[in-house]
């Protein structure tokens, strides 16, 4: 079994989409809106999705709630990072050695959790 897709809610789609264009601009993801109310970044075997919520109710992060990214290098680790902030994202947890991955913690617009690491 492997993960289909991953999907976090918006409040703002405009500015999801900018803030994870950015995000996906060197990972060879093509960007698809099937809706007003849903973009998907795809590609080989990565889906990933940022939805206005079905129920028209304001969408909201669920605490412990998180995705991960492989990014393949502790420089992509640390790039990806310092991009989230300065794309207006907030830290969560600063580019270091966890364990056996290297790997660094962030929220985005909509304060949705994302992990980068090895």
């Amino acid at each position: 079994m492997k993960m289909n897709y991953f999907v976090v809610g918006t409040n703002d789609m405009n500015a999801s989409c900018k803030f994870y264009d950015a995000v996906f601009e060197q990972s060879g993801v093509t960007r698809v809106t099937p809706s007003d109310r849903m973009t998907y970044w795809l590609g080989e075997d990565f889906a990933f999705a940022a939805a206005i919520p079905f129920d028209e109710q304001p969408a909201t992060n669920g605490n412990g709630t998180m995705v991960g990214f492989s990014v393949g290098s502790i420089e992509e680790v640390k790039r990806l990072h310092q991009l989230v902030i300065d794309l207006g994202g907030r830290c969560e947890g600063e580019p270091n050695q966890r364990g056996p991955r290297f790997s660094a913690y962030v929220r985005d617009l909509d304060g949705n959790k994302l992990c980068f690491s090895n």
